[in-house]
């Protein structure tokens, strides 16, 4: 069952913070309405950890019955905010591009440590592959999205799935029958070592616990990634915090042989221009952003008989 968190366990900053970043987020979406031509099951549960293990799906009503590629967002929100509700209309947005998105809340930070997120993705994961059918949800055809902590979620979980050896390093037992065809990360950081062990990072070591951590083999992410990381839209930015992380990245990817397509939006000049700017999906940006992911994502999709993972 989920904990129950208490003042003594939460420092204050963390509060805090949650408070600041949920009256941005309100600010953000206030006035918004949930689209009518996107079809909306709601707070399923795929987890022992309720309402942390909870899911929605959205598919576009005029695909209704149809077996359609998956999308699964992992939302951000430096490892200890953030839930599906922040996200769904971003999510929605992406199911109108012809997906069906899986909109999921995972544990967060200070209460759940590495690598509780992780482990829930897997859980989501699994909830798909015995519940494809019945959502029409197409187990071949499945792509991942993150943006700030989800970006490094997701960039860390394809590791995850595309080497063997990485995965039995969690315990994880993948599902078979799947297909990772592509990820697309927005606004995070990919590089977890230097952000533990470095200058005192406090959002870092709520998640990850101590400056130790930066030993643990697990976090040497880039160590495990191989060519058959999955093609991969990287982008930031130019007022993003994190941009910097953006092109290294991609570099990287690019030297292992990976599909890569990257990019920086907007100029110094442009106030939109910022962290996380695509979920705000009133902006001219966000929508030129979202239509170019989800167009890279498409353009992955296999029609023919895939073999199982």
């Amino acid at each position: 069952m989920k904990k129950k968190e208490t003042k003594d366990k939460v420092p204050a900053r963390v509060t805090m913070m949650r408070k600041m970043w949920a009256m941005s987020d309100a600010k953000r979406d206030a006035g918004l309405t949930e689209p009518e031509d996107v079809e909306k099951f709601r707070d399923i549960s795929y987890g022992p950890y309720g309402e942390e293990n909870l899911l929605d799906i959205y598919r576009p009503v005029k695909e209704a019955g149809k077996m359609l590629p998956v999308i699964v967002n992992v939302h951000g929100g430096g490892y200890f905010y953030g839930d599906k509700e922040l996200y769904r209309f971003y999510a929605m947005r992406l199911a109108q591009f012809g997906f069906a998105v899986v909109n999921f809340n995972y544990r967060l930070a200070p209460l759940n440590r590495f690598p509780s997120p992780l482990e829930d993705t897997l859980a989501v994961y699994k909830w798909i592959s015995a519940n494809a059918r019945k959502y029409n949800l197409d187990k071949t055809n499945v792509f991942m999205v993150g943006d700030s902590a989800g970006a490094q979620l997701v960039s860390q979980f394809a590791a995850i799935w595309t080497n063997k050896a990485y995965a039995k390093m969690f315990g994880f037992t993948l599902p078979r029958g799947m297909v990772l065809r592509g990820i697309s990360l927005a606004c995070g950081l990919y590089e977890l070592r230097s952000k533990i062990a470095g200058p005192q990072n406090e959002m870092m070591l709520d998640y990850f616990g101590d400056v130790s951590m930066a030993q643990d083999p697990r976090t040497e992410v880039h160590a495990y990634i191989t060519g058959d990381y999955p093609p991969t839209y990287i982008f930031s930015a130019a007022n993003d915090s994190l941009k910097e992380e953006c092109r290294p990245f991609a570099t990287f990817l690019r030297k292992k042989g990976v599909n890569v397509q990257s990019r920086i939006y907007g100029k110094k000049e442009d106030a939109e221009a910022c962290h996380v700017f695509h979920v705000n999906i009133r902006l001219p940006m966000a929508e030129r952003c979202n239509k170019d992911q989800t167009t890279f994502l498409k353009r992955l999709i296999c029609v023919k008989e895939n073999r199982p993972h």
